[in-house]
C-alpha cells in the first residue's frame, strides 16, 4: 500500500523551498566573505545533486563575466590546477569523495546542512541547517545552496516564482509519460541534469538530459507519443515544432528556471506515487555515500 498524502518528507521539503530561498538571501550578509569575489578564478565541486548545483552556479557566474568558474565531480577534481577560491557543496558533510578532495586543497568554503560536519582544517563551513532534509532525495537543500550562490552574484531570489511553481498543475501527459528528456542552455544545463536525476531517483523513470542545441543531434530520435521533452529556460528556435513533429509532448515555462525545477521535483514525486513507490527512500541509495 502506498503512503498517505502527508507521509512523504520530500513533499513537505519541496513545499518549503520559497521560505528556504528567502532565508538564504538573509544569511548572505553573514557569509559573503567566504564566497567568491568578482574576478576570482573559482572551482566548485560536489557529488550527484550537489555537482549539478555546482554546474548551474559555474555557468551563471561565467555568463555574468565575474570570472572563470569550473565545476567538477569531487572524484574527478583536477588537483594540478590553481584557483583563487574552492567551493564544496555537500548536504551531509560526510560524502567520501568530497572530504577527500577537501583534504588535498589549501582552503575550501563548504556549503552544508549540518553544523557538526567534520571538514578538514582550513575549511570555512556555511551551514544552511534550515534547509536540511529527512528524505534521501535532495530538493530544498540543493536549491537553497544555489539560491545563496545566486544571491552572491547579485541576483534576486525567485521565491515568488517558486510559490507559483508549487501551485502549477501537473499536466496528465507529464504524469503518464514513459520517458522524459530534460534540456537546458548555459547555466540551466545543470538544472536539466538535476531534474533528470530526481525522476530517476524518486521513480526509477527513464530520463535523459542534454544541452538544448545538442538535442537534435541524435537524442530527438527517441521522441514519440507518450514521451515528454522539458525545456529549462529559453528554447532554441524551432525546438518545440521539432518535438511536436516527432509526436512527443513538450513543455517550457516563463518561471525562473530554478523555480521550474520545483515543478520537475513535484513531477518526480507524482511518478513515484503513480507507481506505488516511496520517493523518500529510493532503491539502492542512502542519504550520503560514505565509502569504506
Amino acid at each position: 500500500m502506498g503512503a498517505g498524502l502527508a507521509d512523504y518528507h520530500v513533499e513537505a521539503e519541496i513545499e518549503s523551498q520559497p521560505s528556504c530561498w528567502r532565508e538564504a538571501a538573509v544569511r548572505l550578509g553573514d557569509v559573503r566573505g567566504a564566497l567568491p569575489r568578482d574576478g576570482e578564478r573559482v572551482a566548485v565541486f560536489g557529488c550527484g545533486t550537489s555537482l549539478y548545483m555546482a554546474r548551474a552556479y559555474a555557468g551563471l557566474r561565467e555568463s555574468k563575466g565575474l570570472g572563470i568558474t569550473d565545476a567538477f565531480a569531487a572524484s574527478e577534481f583536477p588537483f594540478g590546477r590553481d584557483y583563487d577560491r574552492y567551493v564544496a557543496i555537500s548536504r551531509s558533510g560526510t560524502t567520501t569523495e568530497v572530504l577527500q578532495a577537501i583534504e588535498r586543497l589549501p582552503e575550501v568554503t563548504a556549503i552544508t546542512a549540518l553544523p557538526d560536519a567534520s571538514f578538514a582544517g582550513g575549511t570555512h563551513a556555511i551551514v544552511l541547517e534550515f534547509a536540511d532534509e529527512q528524505s534521501v532525495v535532495q530538493t530544498r537543500f540543493a536549491t537553497t545552496a544555489l539560491a545563496l550562490l545566486r544571491a552572491s552574484l547579485g541576483e534576486a531570489v525567485p521565491a515568488g516564482d517558486a510559490e507559483r511553481a508549487l501551485a502549477e498543475p501537473l499536466a496528465p501527459e507529464w504524469v503518464t509519460a514513459e520517458q522524459i528528456t530534460f534540456l537546458g542552455r548555459g547555466w540551466t544545463n545543470g538544472l536539466a541534469d538535476e531534474a533528470a536525476l530526481k525522476a530517476r531517483e524518486a521513480a526509477q523513470l527513464w530520463t535523459e538530459s542534454y544541452p538544448a542545441m545538442e538535442y537534435r543531434h541524435g537524442p530527438i530520435s527517441i521522441a514519440q507519443p507518450g514521451r515528454l521533452t522539458w525545456m529549462f529556460g529559453t528554447a532554441p528556435d524551432g525546438l518545440a515544432g521539432d518535438v511536436a513533429a516527432a509526436g512527443a509532448a513538450y513543455t517550457a515555462s516563463d518561471l525562473d528556471p530554478m523555480a521550474h525545477l520545483v515543478v520537475a521535483q513535484r513531477l518526480a514525486v507524482a511518478h513515484a506515487r503513480a507507481k506505488g513507490m516511496d520517493p523518500d527512500r529510493p532503491r539502492s541509495l542512502t542519504r550520503s555515500v560514505v565509502l569504506p
